[in-house]
């Protein structure tokens, strides 16, 4: 009998006939890599991200801030030339008439009923008078973050100073109206802006909210971004002047 001889294939042939395993997936090492440039990516742009998104704000603020100067210029229009007040009380203090606001501050009310104060008829939109940068206390009112010159423009019924006219404004471009406002830390509102020689100027102050920049109009109509800041308190780091006297804000 004829023996048939079986051929075998040595193991290393063998093993070039076998699939391979395919590979799936990441690396520990690779992960890591991947998380690091996310990491590195996010640590660089998101500071970006935050001063665009603040910049459009600030850009709403102006615009607002432009709006509120264009019905108080319509005021006075009406008013023989003559600003509108900051503010006054009836007798027993229960109403505030102010720029922005008409607060009811009813028997045990914890919060205002409102209505729109002295400009409302020439902007009737309560969301002109938020800051969309300031969340700070509001003091009763619905909207919030701007103020209005007290000190010399809009005057204060307390200390008997009637509000001024235009005709008294001898540098409007350069007269303070209205600005950011806020004091203290954290910042609260305020919606009278005070001048340095005032004596309420340390509950009166501008806000410097926008990157250490605030809105401001002025007497003209325009409105700018504000960078330089003046008697700034370690302790209000946020807040402070227009100017070191009362240059920014009075009528000369």
């Amino acid at each position: 009998m004829k023996r048939t001889s079986l051929s075998v294939s040595p193991p290393a042939a063998r093993s070039l006939c076998l699939p391979r395993p395919s590979r799936t997936g990441f690396t520990l090492i690779e992960l890591l890599v991947v998380i690091a440039v996310i990491a590195v990516l996010a640590g660089l742009l998101f500071p970006v991200f935050a001063q665009a998104r603040e910049k459009a704000r600030q850009a709403t603020c102006l615009s607002n801030l432009k709006q509120i100067a264009m019905a108080w210029l319509l005021y006075a229009q009406d008013y023989d030339e003559t600003a509108c007040l900051s503010y006054y009380y009836t007798p027993d203090f229960r109403i505030e008439t102010a720029w922005d606001f008409r607060l009811d501050w009813g028997p045990g009310a914890g919060t205002p009923s409102w209505e729109f104060g002295l400009l409302g008829p020439y902007a009737k939109s309560g969301a002109l008078h938020r800051c969309p940068s300031f969340y700070g206390q509001a003091w009763g009112r619905p909207y919030t973050g701007y103020a209005y010159n007290a000190t010399y423009i809009g005057g204060d019924v307390f200390y008997g100073i009637p509000s001024c006219t235009l005709a008294q404004i001898s540098d409007p471009a350069g007269t303070a109206v209205f600005a950011d406002g806020g004091f203290g830390h954290p910042v609260n509102a305020q919606n009278y802006l005070r001048a340095p020689s005032d004596p309420l100027f340390v509950a009166g102050k501008v806000h410097f909210r926008h990157h250490r920049t605030a809105s401001v109009a002025y007497a003209d109509g325009h409105v700018r971004a504000v960078t330089r800041r003046y008697l700034v308190s370690p302790f209000e780091p946020e807040c402070g002047a227009l100017s070191a006297d009362d240059s920014a804000y009075d009528l000369n």
